[in-house]
């Protein structure tokens, strides 16, 4: 009896742990939620760029709609699910290098679209809003 209860407390404390150790992280992590400034206009054409290594950053994207848009997702040694990338809306699926640069080329998009990609997984994502 005394070797089961032992065993909840320990199990409840890993638990409790794990818990607040998640929260931490997500906390973190939120800073990569946010629109960032990761868009620049070069001849004409937006470039939106998009780092992949244990998920996608950032996450959240404000570009200029009716414009034509090149995604260029950059990776440093990424060997995780964040390499195969798709999107959806542009039928679009690739492995991309463990390191360097793939450009996606995408369409004038109209105001209010919201672009997502994501691993094949779907663990990993992003989003591009469109206004």
């Amino acid at each position: 009896m005394k070797t089961t209860a032992i065993s909840i407390l320990v199990a409840a404390v890993l638990i409790g742990g794990a818990i607040v150790f998640s929260s931490g992280n997500k906390s973190s992590s939120s800073d990569n939620t946010q629109a960032a400034n990761n868009v620049s206009i070069v001849d004409g054409k937006q470039i939106i760029t998009i780092n992949a290594k244990g998920g996608y950053s950032p996450r959240l994207t404000t570009a200029k709609a009716d414009m034509p848009t090149i995604i260029k997702v950059a990776t440093n040694g990424t060997f995780d699910c964040s390499s195969a990338l798709t999107i959806p809306s542009l039928g679009y699926r690739t492995n991309l290098p463990p390191s360097g640069s793939t450009d996606v080329k995408v369409p004038p998009q109209k105001a209010g679209t919201i672009m997502r990609g994501l691993c094949a997984m779907g663990m990993y994502n992003f989003s591009v809003i469109f206004n």
